[in-house]
């Protein structure tokens, strides 16, 4: 899994805003949309958009310094929406969609992501201060194929069955815990962590009869 973030800046449709760090660089891109419920949050409509994208996510790529055409931004929609089914497969859960085999995995899925990651990926590069960046410039094309090993090394290593959905009822965004307990039930604890403890508290005090 690439790289440890802090988390990525999400806005709900309502347009509150919180940080999101789903543990993997593949599970942030599930972020930009996808089938079913993810087309209301569809964010890749012009390759600009995939090149600003990189900028907010793990890789933190200058958006001036990657080249992504249509063909990269329609191969990169289409390794996405598979990566989703996939998860979903390993997961169990099934987002909303209004035609239920929207989440349903296949082999076309499996070769769509294979095929992504048999592409060149991103180049490190060792900085001065000891830290670790990535070459510039760069294509689309390797970005894509970054995402897809990424997914590739989530879904047959150890943390592939702590990939999750967050527990809210009304929240489908998807991290993996990499929490030592592996406890880890929300998407933020910004966001749904807190809606819950909120709605805890409020409970317990309409059961007191003392309030």
């Amino acid at each position: 899994m690439t790289d440890v973030a802090s988390g990525i800046p999400l806005v709900s449709l309502r347009g509150a805003r919180f940080l999101f760090d789903p543990g993997a660089l593949c599970l942030e891109f599930l972020t930009t949309g996808g089938p079913g419920i993810g087309a209301r949050y569809e964010a890749l409509h012009r390759p600009a958009d995939l090149a600003d994208w990189l900028a907010r996510s793990r890789l933190r790529l200058d958006p001036a310094q990657v080249d992504v055409d249509q063909t990269d931004l329609a191969d990169g929609r289409r390794m996405r929406d598979a990566l989703w089914r996939l998860v979903c497969a390993r997961t169990g859960t099934r987002p909303p969609a209004d035609t239920p085999s929207d989440f349903d995995a296949t082999p076309a899925d499996l070769d769509a992501l294979n095929e992504a990651a048999a592409h060149a990926p991103l180049a490190p590069r060792l900085a001065p201060d000891g830290t670790r960046h990535w070459a510039l410039p760069a294509t689309g094309r390797q970005v894509i194929a970054s995402i897809a090993r990424d997914a590739v090394e989530l879904l047959s290593g150890p943390y592939a069955d702590r990939i999750r959905e967050c527990g809210a009822h009304n929240c489908y965004l998807v991290f993996v815990d990499t929490s030592r307990p592996g406890r880890r039930r929300w998407c933020s604890m910004e966001r749904c962590g807190n809606r819950h403890k909120v709605r805890s508290l409020r409970a317990r005090r309409d059961a007191d009869p003392a309030d």
